[in-house]
């Protein structure tokens, strides 16, 4: 009966996704009325401040800086900035003229790029280090289906996870952050070919990250726990050999941007206290991610794609190749992003029970990041 109600849990997850993915207009501007509301909630719910003087026009935004309260602005202008249809934001000094406003749409403007937009502090929100896009095992919200070529005991499966990273502490140090936070996750794979959905394989992780970024460079070093159970009524039905695979590892992951368009990182790590104890315990990993310049980041939505290699020890440095490519949605519920991708696996399965097989598959995706 619980195992019922994971599944049907998991179902709803992938709902929910898919239909927020298909409510999110990808292409058209908001209207003005539609910026102000949102903007509106983004100064009260992160900064604590209201601003009655707030008028949008054309997608241009416009508040009095004595409405601030004290609130970092370059902070308020990236936040504003990064609403869905916002062309410009205007930050006046009391007694300033009123902008005049232009017969045609002002245009668009790349986002203000400032180190001064991280917060510092307790629970400051972001994080210094993005999420690696075709890693299969990074933490966050997603729903997809896949298809499994040559493989005798799976065919069509659902592959859900749900996570993310929450920064605890940020401060500076040097010309750059440093911060400490805690990242976890849940991923479990369903087998849609059984009566019953079977839950397959289902991985938890917990990690401690503490990261650190200059510019366009960052560096994220972790200690993390990972286990991996397998579903058990796939266990009654198969009479699969269980392996109660579980271990603590570090790794360190540096990453480097080239502008918005480009990112390369590479890393590797190291797993202790391992079981089984014959594990051999180094592996590397490094990739790329693209980012597409057309069309304008002010349309709210971007082609995407990104590869990510990694090499492990146990299976003799054989290669797991990961790659998704599509299209990422921004500004979804005001500052984060949502991307739908096709996906491409060949390797040793990610899933933790199976380590030791060779999988291939193709699938579509859908992905929440905060």
């Amino acid at each position: 009966m619980a195992m019922r109600h994971t599944r049907r849990r998991a179902l709803v997850a992938l709902g929910v996704l898919l239909a927020l993915s298909l409510a999110t207009p990808a292409a058209a501007a908001p209207e003005d009325a539609f910026i102000a509301g949102y903007a509106f909630a983004v100064l009260e719910q992160q900064f604590g401040v209201q601003a009655p003087s707030l008028r949008v026009q054309h997608g241009v935004l416009t508040l009095q800086a004595s409405d601030l309260a004290g609130a970092d602005r370059e902070r308020v202008r990236a936040a504003l900035a990064a609403i869905r249809g916002v062309v410009r934001v205007e930050i006046q000094e009391p007694g300033a003229p009123p902008p005049s406003v232009a017969a045609e749409p002002a245009k668009p403007t790349p986002p203000i790029r400032v180190l001064s937009e991280w917060q510092t502090g307790l629970l400051p929100g972001g994080s210094l280090f993005k999420p690696l896009i075709a890693d299969p095992r990074w933490p966050h919200f997603s729903a997809s289906y896949q298809r499994h070529l040559r493989n005798p005991q799976l065919t069509d499966a659902a592959a859900v996870s749900f996570g993310e990273t929450f920064t605890l502490y940020r401060d500076r140090l040097g010309g750059g952050w440093w911060e400490v936070g805690v990242q976890a996750g849940v991923f479990a794979v369903f087998d849609l070919g059984s009566p019953s959905f079977d839950l397959v394989n289902a991985d938890y992780l917990v990690a401690i990250p503490l990261s650190y970024r200059y510019e366009d460079l960052s560096v994220m070093f972790r200690l993390f726990h990972q286990s991996s159970h397998l579903g058990d009524e796939f266990l009654l039905r198969t009479q699969t050999n269980r392996i109660n695979l579980s271990y603590e590892s570090v790794d360190l992951k540096v990453s480097y941007d080239f502008g918005d368009y480009v990112r390369l990182y590479a890393g590797g790590g190291f797993l202790f206290d391992q079981e089984p104890a014959s594990l051999n315990p180094w592996s590397i990993q490094y990739g790329l991610e693209v980012a597409s310049p057309w069309p304008p980041r002010d349309r709210g939505w971007r082609p995407i794609a990104a590869v990510d290699l990694q090499h492990r020890e146990e299976n003799d440095w054989s290669l797991d190749l990961s790659i998704r490519a599509g299209v990422q949605l921004d500004g979804v519920l005001v500052t984060r992003n949502l991307q739908i991708l096709l996906e491409y696996f060949r390797g040793r399965s990610p899933n933790g029970q199976f380590w030791r097989d060779k999988v291939e598959y193709i699938g579509l995706g859908v992905h929440f990041h905060f």
